[in-house]
């Protein structure tokens, strides 16, 4: 067994690495649009205004309750005999960001309403208007909040990714697929695109924790990491 995984290897890595690239850029095309999506739906629900709570509200509840691998069936499936026709990946980037930007969402605001609200008061005190006590005070502390849960939102996106496969999106499963519909030896491909899946969330936890790291004040640290302790806890409702 370990001769033939020796010969595999080398044959069919860079057609599963070719899988990789297109798997890393659509979580990575879907993780920036779904953050625009989450913090923009977040704002409009804290905005006070009843009907931007209650239409996206309802996407939240949509978007979360439906499962993903319907919302992409749709996406690509449907959508074209309404006109609107998209090529698989980008149907993948629409479905992904969509689902998890409902998610995000969630996320900062409760990572928003956890702020204090008297920086809120003491902000507008000294002059700063609505929209620069967010950019300035509201939203920093916000993201050190939601940071780590969003880093955990992303490495699952690079998993929930796989689902894309099933639109005709050669990304990593698919091309994993491929190989194995065309050479029948399913364990060791298996084995090669698990290792790969592995190396790529292993370097995305590395990366949100260094990111994390930058974004936490020096007396909130501990020798051993992050004082994650002393941060708010972020609770999604």
């Amino acid at each position: 067994m370990y001769e033939l995984i020796a010969t595999d290897v080398p044959k069919f890595f860079p057609f599963l690495l070719k899988g990789a690239l297109v798997t890393l850029q659509l979580s990575i095309v879907s993780m920036a649009c779904a953050l625009v999506i989450g913090l923009g739906v977040a704002l409009a629900r804290l905005s006070g205004i009843r009907i931007l709570d209650w239409v996206f509200g309802l996407y939240v509840e949509i978007w979360r309750d439906v499962p993903l691998i319907v919302q992409l069936m749709v996406i690509y499936f449907t959508l074209p005999e309404v006109g609107i026709s998209l090529p698989g990946f980008w149907a993948g980037v629409l479905g992904l960001s969509l689902n998890l930007g409902a998610y995000l969402s969630e996320v900062f605001r409760s990572a928003i309403s956890s702020v204090d609200p008297g920086q809120k008061e003491a902000a507008r005190s000294i002059g700063m208007s609505h929209i620069m006590t967010y950019r300035r005070v509201v939203l920093p502390q916000a993201l050190r909040v939601a940071i780590p849960t969003v880093g955990g939102y992303f490495i699952s996106l690079l998993k929930d990714s796989s689902l894309v496969s099933f639109i005709a999106v050669n990304e990593l499963m698919r091309n994993g697929t491929i190989l194995i519909s065309n050479t029948f030896r399913s364990m060791e491909i298996y084995m090669m695109v698990a290792f790969i899946y592995f190396i790529l969330s292993f370097v995305a936890s590395r990366v949100v924790r260094e990111i994390e790291q930058r974004l936490t004040p020096k007396h909130l640290r501990t020798r051993g990491g992050l004082g994650r302790a002393q941060l708010p806890e972020l609770v999604i409702q």
